[in-house]
């Protein structure tokens, strides 16, 4: 089982090059950083799981520039945005970002991507918030364009451009993995991010499905690969645990490679200065031993 960590990094809290170090050193597989270019201070849109909107989410850096200093302090680590709102973010300059990361990281970059929850933010950020996973499915299209043809163009109803030069192209061939992060318990309607998988993914990245909910889902996604022609062993499965369940860490990993997953992308308590290595080590201690 690969160990990852979703690191909600702030202005307040240790910087991207420190936590990616010690990971690294550590053990842990990859590094996960999250995105909310804004958050409205009025909203109506309930936040997952019914709770108060946690302060970090209105102080997060972008992500990309968090991952590039991530990526120049560390030689091994698996580097990720977790996730990376795609509908939010113009098409041709995420596609740069993107392939630029992933060429001077040695090919390190996971493209972890979503469309988003809270309409009002990406209502302001410009995107139609009904049609934001269309949105998105064109974007990817695109996006595949750029970092695959040497003279790219695209014709959407959302992004259209003629053929144009659009360089450097992504290290890892034919790009980086794409992985598809909505669903999971009660966070969104799992059939839709399935769909989405096959359609223009990698990889499935729910947040807190538990170990038996998995392989159902794992099963269906299997089928629905098969009448798409796509091979679902390709298809790379992680898990985001927002909070440490109770129990042995070990029994847990078991349970979740039996299921069918790869990955967990475990979060830390809160990597402020003085606790993010403590907090750090004792999660290697229990997850990775």
């Amino acid at each position: 089982m690969k160990i990852g960590l979703l690191a909600f990094i702030a202005d307040y809290t240790a910087d991207p090059a420190t936590v990616a170090r010690k990971c690294e050193a550590l053990g842990f597989e990859s590094i996960f950083i999250p995105e909310h270019p804004i958050i409205p201070v009025n909203f109506r849109t309930k936040v997952p799981g019914g709770r108060e909107l946690p302060r970090i989410y209105s102080h997060m850096p972008d992500p990309f520039v968090s991952l590039a200093i991530a990526a120049g302090a560390t030689s091994r680590i698996r580097l990720g945005t977790g996730i990376s709102l795609v509908p939010e973010r113009n098409p041709i300059l995420l596609a740069k970002e993107v392939a630029t990361l992933d060429v001077f990281s040695n090919g390190r970059f996971i493209f972890e991507i979503g469309a988003g929850w809270l309409a009002e933010e990406t209502e302001i950020m410009g995107a139609d918030f009904a049609k934001r996973w269309k949105i998105t499915r064109e974007y990817v299209r695109a996006m595949k364009e750029l970092w695959t043809k040497p003279e790219p163009s695209f014709e959407g109803e959302f992004i259209k451009f003629p053929p144009v030069h659009h360089n450097p192209k992504p290290r890892q061939k034919p790009h980086p993995p794409i992985h598809i992060g909505a669903g999971g318990s009660g966070l969104g309607p799992n059939q839709r991010a399935l769909e989405n998988v096959v359609a223009i993914g990698d990889g499935w990245s729910p947040i807190g499905i538990a170990p038996a909910d998995v392989a159902p889902q794992l099963a269906k996604l299997k089928d629905m690969c098969a009448q798409a022609g796509r091979d679902f062993r390709t298809m790379e499965i992680s898990v985001y645990m927002l909070a440490n369940p109770p129990g042995d860490p070990r029994e847990l990993i078991k349970r979740y490679a039996d299921a069918g997953v790869h990955r967990l992308i475990l979060s830390v308590p809160s990597l402020a200065p003085d606790r993010a290595e403590r907090e750090l080590e004792a999660m290697a201690r229990a997850y990775i031993g």
